[in-house]
């Protein structure tokens, strides 16, 4: 299986990434990433890229591909809604679209979070983005899945880029087993998550579209 993963450098992508190098069906891993990541693996190859709305340029190294794992996301605190949506509508649908183009038979795995809103009706900015999103993704003619998971832990070296979230982390490190026992319906960690997306890559469209913290680990488990 060949994936691609975007948003690799980040908390979620890092998962994702570790996940697929581990395992021994992924035979080749695309990082779409702005810099270069400080890892080097045999069936890792890093596509350096920096505009998220056009991929022309890249379209030949994006077929055959079997998964993509889109990570790439921003938190919405401190953002106005245009500039939120930017990253997290046109980012993922220039992918999505590109992708498909390219790799017509390819899963698409989109990280959105608990909370999020597909009936455009929430106060949450964030939600209704993320659930105009999710739509429009799961409108087009492609496998696709929407990961909205609860409460992550990183977990292997991951690291939230928002300063909060990482004081946030290193205080709930300690606890989370404790957590995950007494929560596990909203807990769950980076490692599972990206187990969990290759799971749904395997899956070939089967199984519930749109996934929550207990789906998550129990296909991380399986």
């Amino acid at each position: 299986m060949r994936v691609i993963i975007f948003g690799a450098s980040g908390m979620v992508g890092h998962g994702a990434l570790r996940a697929s190098l581990r395992d021994d069906t992924v035979t080749e891993v695309l990082a779409v990433v702005r810099g270069s990541l400080p890892l080097a693996h045999a069936k890792l190859r890093q596509i350096i890229h920096t505009d998220f709305t056009d991929y022309t340029a890249l379209q030949d190294q994006l077929k055959g591909l079997d998964a993509c794992f889109f990570c790439l996301g921003v938190s919405a605190v401190g953002r106005k809604e245009e500039e939120y949506a930017h990253v997290t509508y046109d980012y993922t649908l220039a992918a999505a679209r590109a992708l498909h183009a390219a790799s017509p038979e390819l899963t698409f795995v989109y990280v959105s979070g608990e909370g999020t809103d597909s009936t455009g009706k929430s106060r949450q900015m964030w939600a209704r983005v993320k659930g105009r999103t999710e739509n429009e993704l799961l409108d087009m003619p492609m496998t696709a899945y929407m990961f909205r998971p609860g409460y992550i832990q990183p977990v292997d070296g991951a690291t939230s880029r928002t300063p909060l979230y990482r004081i946030v982390y290193r205080a709930t490190g300690v606890l989370y087993p404790l957590l995950r026992r007494a929560f596990p319906r909203y807990v769950t960690n980076t490692d599972a998550i990206g187990r969990a997306m290759l799971a749904v890559a395997r899956q070939n469209g089967a199984g519930p579209t749109v996934l929550r913290n207990p789906d998550i680990n129990r296909l991380a488990s399986a």
